[in-house]
């Protein structure tokens, strides 16, 4: 128990001569909501296959649970709950047929009463054939699969790609249930709103390498204030210009905004000489600092995409 859910120590593949994970470090201690971010090509779906023993690392060391990734794979995969980003289920059967299939092969290790709580707070009809469920029904269908032996690890990809608000909202409390019952949660998503409604942490992968592991709670404390003020009528262009620790993110007629780096009170000197009809305070986003990383002017590797890569790779 004292071993993290997942650590990685100079994870690298190669596919031919394009590198899609280079040489990076994460940890993922036991508890944790762990959100793992990056566009299209970043190398996400490649860690995951790695940390299943889908494919194999160029270089580098992976454990999950303290077992290593490769060496105890079949051991790695008895205590964790997998969903792929494209689960490929039996279509002739039903769910509940599928469900005693996955039973089977796992031991037979399903805690049932939980699996039939899952499929009713999902609102799922298990006794349909797969075939016929629309997309959001089968990522239901994989849900339900991942969770209901209550593994000590989720490895999650997109897992509510294709649901509604509301049931996409019942899947973020399972998983918040999860990790208070003593498990740990690792999932990539590209819903930023999300990952930061449930996530503890982020990491962020670029190009294959990772450039940060953001505290979410801890980002939120640091993070510099910001102001949305909406004035009685616009105030001059220089209005606002050099302000101790006051930063002018827009101003755009009667309506502008403020991040602050030091304390309000030049700021609020400044807006006492105009009428303000309005004054709201912001919290930057996820999203926001998500862009402030990807639209950085730094060179990308060359090479063609991460999925396009393992496609030549197989061929």
């Amino acid at each position: 128990m004292d071993a993290p859910a997942i650590h990685v120590e100079r994870l690298t593949k190669d596919y031919g001569r394009f590198r899609a994970l280079s040489e990076f470090d994460l940890t993922v201690d036991r508890g944790e909501l762990f959100g793992f971010l990056g566009p299209n090509g970043a190398g996400k779906t490649t860690t995951i296959r790695i940390l299943l023993d889908l494919i194999r690392p160029t270089a580098g060391r992976a454990t999950v649970l303290g077992f290593d990734a490769q060496r105890d794979s079949v051991e790695v995969r008895r205590r964790i709950g997998y969903l792929p980003g494209e689960p490929r289920l039996y279509e002739s059967m039903t769910a509940l047929d599928y469900f005693a299939l996955i039973d089977s092969l796992r031991g037979g290790s399903v805690d049932t009463p939980y699996r039939d709580e899952l499929v009713e707070r999902l609102q799922l009809d298990p006794t349909r054939r797969i075939g016929a469920l629309s997309h959001g029904n089968r990522q239901k269908v994989g849900i339900v699969q991942a969770l209901m032996s209550r593994p000590e690890l989720l490895v999650l990809d997109e897992p509510t790609s294709g649901l509604d608000p509301l049931i996409q909202r019942e899947v973020e409390a399972l998983l918040s249930e999860a990790v208070a019952a003593g498990g740990t949660v690792f999932f990539s998503s590209h819903d930023l709103a999300e990952v930061e409604r449930v996530c503890h942490r982020v990491a962020m992968l670029r190009a294959g390498r990772l450039i940060d592991v953001v505290d979410l709670a801890e980002r939120r404390l640091l993070a510099p204030q910001r102001f949305a003020v909406t004035f009685a009528a616009p105030p001059p262009a220089d209005g606002f210009a050099d302000l101790d620790g006051v930063r002018v993110v827009s101003l755009d007629g009667a309506h502008a905004v403020f991040e602050l780096r030091a304390g309000a009170d030049a700021l609020v000197k400044a807006l006492a000489r105009f009428t303000v009809e309005r004054l709201e305070t912001e919290e930057l986003s996820l999203e926001e600092l998500f862009r402030s990383y990807y639209q950085r002017p730094e060179a990308s590797p060359p090479g063609v995409g991460e999925e396009e890569a393992q496609r030549a790779a197989a061929s």
